[in-house]
């Protein structure tokens, strides 16, 4: 490496240049067991795999203030529902969550609207209601599971501006 003009040296030193290691070890392999080779696996209950997705709960929560939630209704269960479909949104892209996952994920179940319409509310309480509880994994990747990827794919702004009028085609409903 080349040294600032500044550093002294000594006329007498011979300039180096690079030399191979001794020892040079063998290509890394997929060899220890459970080893992901290929591609990730994909199947009922084993989610939707990206990058950085436990950045997903911190901006999750920051919708928490903002959730428009109707009696009966515990802003813990439309976080935990609405953290699959924003992580699959996520993971659909190859990346890891951002807001506008969320700002998705929260508008197509119209938990940021003052004034849902009654249907879907009808339609998300049993669906919503309990899965912060870990023994109701299987309904959180079913709420996750439900929104049609053409949805997911859309543009976050697509999707706000979309919905109340056509909440139901966004849900694949």
């Amino acid at each position: 490496m080349a040294a600032p003009q500044f550093v002294p040296t000594s006329p007498v030193d011979r300039p180096r240049s690079y030399e191979s290691p001794d020892h040079v070890p063998e290509a890394w392999k997929a060899d220890r067991p459970a080893e992901v080779t290929g591609r990730q696996p994909t199947g009922p209950q084993l989610g939707y795999q990206g990058p950085d997705q436990g950045y997903g709960l911190l901006l999750a929560e920051r919708f928490r203030d903002r959730l428009q939630l109707q009696p009966g209704e515990v802003a813990d269960d439309a976080i935990q529902g609405c953290l699959g479909v924003a992580l699959r949104r996520a993971s659909i892209f190859g990346r890891a969550p951002t807001i506008h996952d969320f700002t998705v994920a929260f508008t197509v179940w119209g938990f940021l609207d003052p004034s849902p319409p009654a249907e879907l509310v009808t339609l998300r309480r049993p669906l919503f209601e309990g899965v912060r509880h870990v023994v109701h994994y299987a309904e959180a990747r079913a709420i996750a599971g439900g929104v049609p990827e053409e949805t997911l794919r859309r543009a976050h702004g697509d999707v706000v501006s979309a919905y109340p009028a056509s909440w139901r085609d966004l849900l694949g409903a």
